[in-house]
């Protein structure tokens, strides 16, 4: 373990994305944790920007060191969101993921996207809610998993992704996002350069409005499964250029 982590502690917090689970980040924790970094990937529930954010930040608000949140898709959203109700959250990395600003929707912005192909590749499907109605919610057409996901994955992989993924609610791309964190919290971002779920046009337009530090690899939007080794590289630098004692409740507002 390093000096800095052990003098100036640290966690990761890893929050998963859409038609996907926690192990996605495998490669990248073994990477980190052999750096010495405290790292957690907790369960994003995928019910809608309110709900899965509440849960985050709760989560966060849970973790007694300074956290640096990172969010693959839809999970930027979600970090976006819930570390703005977070104190102890010093900073942020955006991996192939939204970081919208207030008021924005993901379904508005993605039939914005010239690279995503990920709206013509769901298949709906309903999920009971109160009161015995159901809701709508997501997958991924199995059929259209490999090109529109994880295209630089092998295909004997991607069936099994594609077998195991995890829909995700209607609500999560009609809710609007609330104030967003990437206004008083630096961030880093990870592009590549051939998304096309969330689109690379997206992840790049949404990092640079952060004003986030950007790193383009080439690969897909699964870019931390298919290269953990470059995803880790980013936030390790990121572990290593944040302020460790996060700010009061009040500074983090006056400078939003």
């Amino acid at each position: 373990m390093s000096e800095t982590t052990s003098d100036n502690p640290l966690t990761v917090v890893l929050v998963h994305g859409a038609f996907a689970d926690a192990s996605c980040w495998i490669g990248v924790i073994e990477r980190l944790q052999a750096d010495g970094i405290e790292v957690a990937a907790p369960p994003n529930p995928l019910r809608g920007i309110a709900h899965d954010s509440a849960y985050i930040a709760s989560y966060l608000s849970q973790v007694r060191e300074p956290v640096l949140a990172v969010g693959h898709s839809y999970g930027g959203a979600v970090i976006t969101n819930a570390a703005a109700d977070a104190d102890n959250v010093v900073g942020l990395v955006y991996v192939a993921a939204f970081a919208p600003d207030e008021n924005e929707t993901l379904g508005e912005v993605e039939g914005n996207s010239r690279d995503s192909v990920l709206l013509s590749a769901l298949a709906p499907l309903r999920y009971p809610v109160d009161g015995g109605e159901t809701a709508a919610e997501f997958a991924i057409d199995p059929a259209k998993f490999h090109d529109a996901f994880a295209a630089d994955l092998p295909p004997e992989q991607t069936v099994v992704m594609a077998a195991t993924q995890r829909p995700i609610a209607e609500a999560a791309f009609s809710e609007p996002s609330g104030p967003p964190a990437w206004k008083s919290r630096p961030s880093w971002a990870v592009v590549p350069t051939g998304d096309k779920a969330v689109g690379t046009d997206v992840v790049r337009s949404m990092a640079e409005r952060a004003g986030a530090t950007i790193t383009e690899l080439e690969g897909s939007h699964v870019i931390m499964i298919s290269q953990p080794k470059p995803v880790a590289e980013v936030i390790l630098t990121a572990a290593a250029a944040v302020d460790r004692v996060p700010a009061a409740a009040g500074q983090r507002s006056s400078s939003g």
